[in-house]
């Protein structure tokens, strides 16, 4: 499944110091895990005797009968390959240690004790437990077996999947073990917990467990004891909480009077590979580890994660203006820095009605207002041509007229009519060489005129078409500053869609985006666009999906296919995705050239082309490799 795995956390009812009334609980979820075909259940902390038994973990016969409790639920799960990880008490050394038991199919892998033991206030463990820190025994005995023993085990199945496993306040810690864990290869961190319920208390877990799943760049799957933990001076309300990389999964509802358990299924392969694409996770320290190897997990049969198929777009939960706001202040600031330093105050850039011109403008327009420069001074050119429709032609004179800027039109139909006398072309050929004289001539006018008038020519093209290489060399493809070149097509929709708050051009920019995408450079028929950018190249929607997931991790071209078939159900079949993303590879390989001396432009999100910065690539590598899976 591309190293998708399915992770829980449970939550059972517990009956303090009764370990074989909590262990047919702990069976019972086992099994449900198993059956949804989860790859590894974490239980909360102490989970056979209750993290509430105090002074009776000091007892003989509570710890007896917490042993015989795990030899009984070993007896029940040979068959079962779902690794689960359980809280238990271990005597070892006349030292008793707060541990997590990691058992599948019948056996016991490996035993972590907890490093940080909480001693304020409502805590006092340090009453029973001591720390594994200082661990000197790499085994221990267990069951009349020896089983590896310390903070230093990992566990791993040899493909996708390393996990490592921390308990409570060992997150809570200034260095938390996960945090060495993850830096040894640990990409799934598991927490066995029992944190008690304050005013409060659960965002800033929750808050907790996302943040370090970020900070390791891993799934981090926590489970906190609950109802029916002791509640003499405080109460447990049961979290679980399933994060990867900075986002929540899924999360319970707490204080639930069942036992339960949550499940999320996790990308491992895409968080391996983020390590070598983003952040500076390889300089992190390694400490000496032992990975152990785990029996072969559950298969899933399908993947129940909802895959988003804009992910260049803000989720739904996200504040559309404060997100809006922030785009196009990166542009505004990366362009007055630009304007400033070059000592210009005038903006020369090509408006025709489309999307990419739309927003360039709206931004230049959104920092000379930020500067109190005068807005007469951007100067939109309006360069009709052989496919120009009165439709974008109006919606961009009214858009410059609305927002108070220069307007100029300047008709290239002659200039590109002695282009083709020049160089020998005939007009009725509608090649092309027809289209690229006048993306040219555009670009050769506002480059001329910049210079007339002392200003900066602004780029309107934008990510998806830098990532496909939709653009004339040297033609719409240059530009003094090229504003657009962080926001792929998907994200100027969205972004475009704010600035509907401003009514005085909320019916254009309506109008505008209802518009065909299109480079208006083949003849139109009856003032209608005859030639359509998403007919020739493919959805744009694809496109960005498509570059999110080759550029963010790298991801193989089946695994692509495979999620945009999930992402884009109800809207294209497998053999069109497969289509569209062929084309895809073929054109960012072959266009990389255009990239290679593409101007300078702002990074607005997490992905940029740029050569100088962020993708570095030979412009005459091949893409069989690519293809042939396909």
């Amino acid at each position: 499944m591309f190293g998708y795995y399915r992770v829980a956390a449970a939550v059972n009812t517990t009956t303090v110091a009764n370990p074989a009334k909590n262990a047919k609980e702990i069976l019972a979820l086992i099994k449900e895990a198993h059956k949804k075909e989860v790859s590894v259940v974490v239980f909360p902390e102490l989970t056979f005797t209750g993290y509430t038994a105090s002074d009776l973990f000091l007892n003989q016969t509570l710890l007896k009968a917490q042993n015989e409790a795990l030899e009984e639920i070993l007896k029940n799960i040979t068959e079962i390959n779902t690794v689960a990880v359980i809280g238990m008490a271990l005597l070892e050394a006349d030292r008793l240690y707060n541990c997590a038991v990691i058992i599948q199919q019948g056996k016991i892998l490996g035993i972590v004790p907890k490093s940080y033991l909480p001693s304020k206030k409502e805590f006092y463990e340090k009453r029973q437990f001591v720390s594994g820190r200082d661990v000197v025994r790499t085994t221990t005995e267990l069951l009349g077996e020896e089983v590896p023993f310390g903070v230093d085990l990992l566990f791993s199945d040899g493909a996708d999947m390393t996990f490592g496993v921390e308990i409570c306040e060992d997150l809570w810690a200034v260095t938390p073990p996960s945090n060495h864990m993850a830096s040894n290869g640990a990409n799934l961190l598991l927490n066995l917990s029992a944190s008690n319920e304050i005013i409060g208390k659960h965002a800033y877990r929750e808050e907790l467990v996302r943040t370090q799943s970020a900070r390791c760049m891993a799934a981090y799957v926590y489970s906190s004891a609950g109802v029916g933990e002791s509640t003499t001076d405080t109460v447990y309300g049961g979290h679980a909480i399933i994060s990867e990389y900075g986002s929540t999964l899924a999360q319970n509802e707490r204080f639930c009077m069942q036992s339960h358990l949550i499940t999320a299924d996790v990308d491992l392969e895409r968080l391996r590979w983020l390590r070598l694409n983003e952040g500076s996770y390889g300089d992190a320290r390694r400490k000496k580890t032992r990975t152990l190897k785990l029996a072969t997990l559950p298969t899933l049969s399908s993947l129940q994660r909802e895959i988003d198929p804009f992910p260049f777009v803000p989720s739904e939960y996200a504040d559309k203006k404060a997100r809006c706001d922030e785009i196009v202040h990166i542009q505004a600031h990366g362009l007055i820095k630009r304007m400033t330093h070059a000592h210009i105050q005038k903006a020369v850039i090509g408006i025709s009605g489309g999307l990419d011109s739309t927003l360039a403008l709206l931004s230049v327009h959104r920092a000379f207002e930020m500067m109190g420069w005068h807005v007469a001074d951007i100067i939109a050119v309006t360069m009709p041509g052989f496919g120009t429709t009165s439709r974008t032609k109006s919606n961009a004179m009214m858009l410059c007229k609305a927002l108070g800027v220069t307007l100029k039109e300047v008709d290239i139909t002659d200039l590109s009519l002695k282009e083709f006398d020049a160089i020998g072309h005939d007009p009725a050929e509608h090649t092309v060489t027809y289209e690229n004289v006048q993306a040219r001539a555009r670009t050769s006018i506002l480059m001329n005129l910049a210079n007339k008038e002392g200003g900066l020519v602004i780029g309107t093209g934008d990510l998806s078409e830098i990532a496909l290489g939709w653009s004339t060399y040297n033609g719409d493809h240059m530009s003094m500053y090229a504003l657009n070149s962080g926001i792929p097509k998907t994200l100027i929709q969205y972004v475009i869609e704010y600035f509907k708050s401003n009514m005085k051009i909320a019916r254009i920019i309506d109008d505008i985006l209802a518009t065909p995408i299109s480079p208006e450079l083949l003849p139109h028929s009856d003032d209608e666009i005859t030639q359509e950018t998403e007919e020739i190249v493919g959805p744009y929607e694809l496109h960005d999906f498509f570059l999110y997931h080759f550029i963010k991790y790298g991801a193989k071209p089946e695994k692509i296919r495979f999620l945009a078939t999930l992402a884009f159900k109800d809207k294209y079949d497998e053999a069109t995705i497969a289509k569209w993303l062929r084309l895809f590879l073929r054109r960012f390989f072959t266009q990389q050239f255009k990239r290679s001396c593409m101007p300078d432009g702002p990074k607005v999100g997490t992905i940029s082309l740029s050569p100088r910065a962020d993708w570095k690539m030979p412009s005459d590598a091949d893409f069989e490799a690519w293809l042939d899976p396909l």
